[in-house]
């Protein structure tokens, strides 16, 4: 299974920290979505910036 994630909100005034997740999980700018591997390491980067993206599980 894997997981659409979109960026909804800026990068911008957040911590360092959530920065570099962001960069991690493969986001650049609001509106880029990629496709993640549903996995726990992927569900706590998620975590760590839920304000900031929203998550759709597709089915794979």
């Amino acid at each position: 299974m894997s997981l659409k994630v979109t960026q909804i909100k800026s990068k911008n005034g957040s911590k360092r920290e959530q920065r570099e997740t962001l960069r991690s999980l493969g986001l650049r700018r609001i509106g880029h979505t990629v496709d993640v591997q549903d996995t726990p390491q992927a569900r706590g980067m998620l975590h760590a910036v839920r304000h900031l993206v929203r998550v759709e599980e597709e089915g794979s």
